[in-house]
């Protein structure tokens, strides 16, 4: 049904419940000129009369009265359900379909959904982890989260954080195979690789050189698709390893794991949030984006200070091969 006959039904209705096309057009926020001309349209749509009319009374026809008897439902129906949508937009309530990649979940974003569900108990969070790229559009995703480049495809997207890629290793590792001082010694050591769940390919490694960014392929003794397995063998002295900045800090921090090669952290790739418009977004939807940017967004827990990367060890320390 086209918009202007849903606009005549309506006013045709509201004239018959008030007694007068004046009242029902004031009610409806028109004009009595557009009250008039929406009834016109609708008997001439219909071919029949709706109404009486003189200048002092309005009385349905017997053909308005059939109408409105049939009309009144489902015209009652449809404004509970604007309503409804009306209220699902402006209410902190609802589900809520979050995705982002598995890597920075726990660090970045449990955070802000623990204190989002604390905050508003109505709303559902559907959290699905994937580090593959989707359609965002397919998946009926409300916000997503992307660490790389900036996502595209027609989504409006902030950057909120810079990511660094850092080379670490566990002082057990480091006592015993020594500390490698420049990239090339890498190749010397055992090293972690990460497993790219849409390629299925173990992952460069990436190193800041100058003002440039350049790719290495380091073999792998150990290789996981899982962050959270990498981080672990690396902390275990299984391996030295990259990890994303907001993986490294809490753990060089405890002293769990030591900087290397700090003159060569990558920093080019950014943490994003992203969403399909700028207007009409549901309230969960802006409450829960307004809160992620707040809680993330240039959050120092969660990449390394450069004081904190200048702890690295001293380069007398020489590599010994493994």
């Amino acid at each position: 049904m086209a918009f202007n006959e849903l606009r005549a039904i309506s006013t045709f209705v509201k004239a018959a419940e008030l007694g007068s096309l004046r009242q029902a057009a004031a009610a409806q926020a028109i004009t009595p000129q557009a009250a008039s001309q929406a009834l016109s349209q609708l008997e001439a749509h219909l071919g029949v009369r709706l109404f009486h009319r003189t200048t002092r009374r309005l009385s349905l026809t017997e053909e308005g009265s059939r109408f409105i008897e049939a009309a009144q439902p489902g015209l009652a129906t449809l404004q509970r359900a604007l309503h409804g949508a009306r209220r699902g937009r402006e209410e902190i309530a609802g589900p809520l379909r979050i995705v982002a990649p598995r890597s920075i979940m726990m660090e970045a974003l449990w955070p802000v959904i623990e204190e989002f569900c604390h905050r508003h108990p109505e709303v559902e969070p559907d959290v699905q982890l994937d580090d593959r790229i989707g359609n965002w559009v397919e998946d009926r995703v409300d916000v997503g989260f992307r660490a790389g480049p900036q996502p595209t495809g027609g989504v409006i997207a902030r950057r909120l954080l810079t990511l660094q890629l850092v080379v670490c290793a566990s002082p057990a590792y480091l006592a015993r195979f020594g500390v490698p001082t420049s990239i090339d010694d890498l190749a010397h050591h055992r090293c972690s690789g990460f497993r790219h769940a849409s390629t299925n390919k173990v992952m460069p490694w990436e190193f800041k050189v100058g003002e440039e960014v350049v790719s290495r392929n380091i073999a792998a003794a150990v290789c996981a698709n899982d962050t959270e397995f990498e981080a672990r063998a690396v902390v275990a002295g299984q391996a030295i390893g990259q990890l994303i900045g907001m993986t490294a800090a809490p753990l060089i921090r405890s002293g769990q794991l030591v900087p290397l090669l700090t003159q060569h952290v990558a920093d080019h790739l950014g943490l994003y949030v992203y969403y399909g418009s700028r207007v009409a977004l549901p309230a969960r939807v802006r409450a829960f984006i307004d809160l992620a940017v707040e809680r993330v967004a240039g959050n120092t827990q969660l990449f390394l200070q450069p004081h904190e990367l200048a702890a690295a060890p001293s380069k007398r320390r020489r590599t010994r091969r493994a």
